[in-house]
């Protein structure tokens, strides 16, 4: 079996993320269930979120960190309902979730007959992920397409897949943008432009500059940056950012009436009060 060790820093945060979807599922008023999640996280995802829990909930101490339980359940929930409606667009044939990690939406959601579902990620994340889920069958037409959206040539393997870059697609980037130098970003929204048809969609994640510098974000950012995987790159105009790469875009936060399901345990100011800490579920359509 494929052991975790395998994983390099950035991909190992996939595993803390399967554990706070564990622990969500584990909650008698969990916004959603993936029965996957603890399989997935291994023995080492609950360490991981060991580390987040304390720094984020100290003791003796009021919180001032966001919660990272309560922004990964909601994230989780939102582009769950984000995808499963998209499928039921008229002509929405297929999802392409870059990067996979340890998602598990292709085994626990139901999907139309219709839908063709890529998975992409690095080869040591699939293979982990294949040895933790041996026997699972996917509930969808699944593709896993072993490539780094580090280097060139991805895109290629994506086609190789069946992959069709002449029909609308739907396209997740979940947890990635914020490890990214800004070059990259660029760069993999392009690519992901490029062979996105007129009309696709495209849902991500991403936290604004202040949240990379913030006293308030210290403890959590440090414990990232010790993991070897620090926080790289954030927008304020994030609606901005992706009208440059041919994509029309709404950026909404974790707390607003869209992103709540009853969890988000914070204040949210409005977009034009400076220096505040943000995170963005942006979503919009390739122009």
């Amino acid at each position: 079996m494929t052991e975790a060790l395998d994983l390099d820093a950035v991909e190992r945060t996939a595993l803390l993320t399967a554990a706070l979807r564990a622990a969500e599922t584990r909650r008698p008023d969990s916004i959603y269930q993936d029965p996957y999640a603890a399989a997935l996280a291994g023995d080492l995802g609950p360490e991981l979120l060991a580390e987040i829990r304390t720094a984020t909930f100290p003791p003796n101490a009021p919180r001032t960190l966001p919660s990272t339980p309560d922004y990964n359940a909601i994230r989780t929930r939102f582009f769950d309902d984000y995808l499963q409606a998209a499928v039921r667009e008229t002509g929405m044939r297929q999802i392409v979730v870059a990067p996979a990690g340890m998602d598990s939406r292709a085994y626990r959601l139901p999907w139309p007959d219709h839908v063709r579902y890529f998975e992409v990620d690095r080869p040591a994340v699939l293979a982990y992920k294949r040895s933790r889920l041996d026997g699972v069958a996917p509930a969808v037409d699944h593709r896993a397409v072993a490539v780094d959206l580090a280097e060139d040539g991805w895109v290629a393997d994506l086609v190789a897949a069946g992959y069709r870059p002449d029909t609308p697609s739907t396209w997740l980037v979940e947890g990635l943008l914020y490890y990214l130098p800004e070059a990259d970003t660029h760069r993999i929204l392009d690519q992901v432009a490029a062979v996105a048809a007129p009309g696709s969609r495209i849902a991500a994640d991403i936290v604004n500059a202040v949240a990379l510098t913030s006293p308030t974000m210290r403890g959590l950012l440090d414990v990232f940056a010790g993991w070897g995987c620090p926080w790289r790159f954030g927008t304020d105009q994030p609606e901005a950012l992706f009208d440059q790469h041919g994509f029309v875009v709404r950026a909404i936060q974790p707390g607003d009436p869209e992103a709540d399901f009853g969890r988000w345990p914070d204040p949210v100011p409005p977009r034009a009060v400076p220096d505040v800490r943000r995170v963005f579920f942006v979503h919009g359509r390739r122009r």
